[in-house]
C-alpha cells in the first residue's frame, strides 16, 4: 500500500504547519508526500481557474486531481481516476455533441455529486471537503476561492480562448500571448484560506505552471499581499533542464516573456520567494547570491518514494526557517 511509506519530519516533538499552493499533477504529487511526513499539519489550497462547466456539470480538475492523487487513486496519466471505465463517454460519442473532453465514470460521479451540491447551495469549499473525507484525505483542501474565477489565454489569431478551450481542446499547442483571471476583482479568498496562509510555518509553492496554476492564485484580492509578508515562502520549479515533464510551463513562460529557466520561475513570483527548490541537474542555471536561496536537490517525483524524500527536503528547510 502507498500509505505505509511515512517518514517523520526533523522537528522532534513538534508539528509544522505548512500551507502549499497547488495546481494540478505537480503540486499534487508534492501534496501526497508531505502528507506521508509524520509532523506535518497540511492545508493545500487549489488553483480553481481550470474550472468550467462541461456537459452541464460543475468541473474542478486541479481540485479533483489534488484529492485523487492524496488518495493514491490518480490515473495512469496524472489525472481522473485509475482504473475508470468510460461507458458514459461512449455513449456520447454516439451523440450529436464534442466529448472531446473525456470523464471517466468514477470520476463522472465526483463531477455529478459537484454540480448536485452546489445547485443545492454548497460552497465549492464545503464540496471539497465532502469529497476529500469521502477519499479518505486527513489534510485539509481548499480552493482559493469560493466565488467564480477563470483563467482566460489569448493566442493569436483566435484571440481569447477559455482555459478548459485551449487546454483541452486544442491540446495546449498554441502561443500564449496574454493571460488575464476573469472575476479576479470581484472573488473573495475562499474560507480557511488567508488563516492557513497567516499561521503556517512556510508556505509551499508547488512545481506547477506558475503562470496558469499560481498566477489565478495569487489573482485573489488578499493572498499575494499576505504570502509576501510571510517569514518563509518555499517554491519548487517545475523545469528540469528548462522545460515542464508534463505540460506547457515551459512554452508559456518563454512566449509571455519571462524565461523558461530559474531566473524565469523567480521573475514569475515577484519577489514572493524566500526559497526555491531546483533540480540538482540543473546546477548550471543557477542565479547570484541574495533572495531567493536556491537548493539543488532531486525534485522528479516518478512515485511516492520520490514525493516523500522531495517533501522531506522542504520540511526540513520549513523547520530551519522556524528555528532562525
Amino acid at each position: 500500500m502507498w500509505a505505509a511509506t511515512i517518514v517523520t519530519a526533523i522537528l522532534g516533538e513538534a508539528t509544522v504547519r505548512l500551507t502549499l499552493l497547488s495546481g494540478g499533477v505537480g503540486g499534487a504529487k508534492l501534496a501526497r508526500g508531505l502528507a506521508a511526513v509524520n509532523g506535518v499539519e497540511l492545508t493545500v489550497i487549489v488553483n480553481v481557474g481550470d474550472d468550467d462547466r462541461i456537459y452541464g456539470l460543475s468541473v474542478s480538475p486541479d481540485i479533483d486531481t489534488v484529492i485523487y492523487t492524496m488518495a493514491g487513486r490518480e490515473g495512469p496519466q496524472g489525472w481522473g481516476l485509475a482504473e475508470d471505465p468510460f461507458v458514459a463517454m461512449k455513449a456520447l460519442d454516439a451523440l450529436p455533441i464534442d466529448a472531446s473532453f473525456r470523464i471517466g465514470d468514477g470520476d463522472l460521479a465526483t463531477n455529478l455529486f459537484r454540480t448536485d451540491r452546489l445547485l443545492a447551495g454548497w460552497s465549492l469549499t464545503w464540496v471539497t471537503t465532502a469529497l476529500a473525507s469521502a477519499f479518505g484525505v486527513a489534510a485539509t483542501i481548499l480552493p482559493a476561492t469560493d466565488d467564480p474565477l477563470r483563467t482566460e489565454v489569448r493566442i493569436p489569431e483566435a484571440g481569447w480562448l477559455s482555459f478548459q478551450e485551449y487546454f483541452v481542446g486544442r491540446s495546449h499547442a498554441d502561443e500564449v500571448i496574454d493571460i488575464r483571471f476573469r472575476g479576479a476583482g470581484f472573488c473573495r479568498p475562499a474560507p480557511g484560506v488567508m488563516e492557513a496562509l497567516a499561521n503556517c510555518d512556510a508556505i509551499i509553492i508547488g512545481p506547477s505552471n506558475p503562470i496558469l496554476s499560481i498566477w489565478p492564485i495569487l489573482a485573489v484580492p488578499g493572498v499575494a499581499d499576505t504570502i509576501a509578508s510571510h517569514q518563509s515562502v518555499v517554491g519548487i520549479s517545475p523545469l528540469i533542464g528548462g522545460t515542464a515533464l508534463k505540460g506547457p510551463a515551459h512554452k508559456v513562460l518563454q512566449s509571455l516573456g519571462v524565461g523558461s529557466n530559474t531566473a524565469g520561475i523567480i521573475s514569475s513570483y515577484d519577489g514572493l520567494l524566500t526559497d526555491l527548490l531546483i533540480d540538482q541537474s540543473d546546477v548550471d542555471d543557477v542565479v547570484g547570491g541574495g533572495q531567493p536561496r536556491i537548493h539543488l536537490t532531486d525534485t522528479r517525483m516518478p512515485d511516492l518514494e520520490g514525493s516523500v524524500k522531495l517533501a522531506q527536503t522542504v520540511v526540513n528547510l520549513a523547520s530551519s526557517a522556524r528555528r532562525t
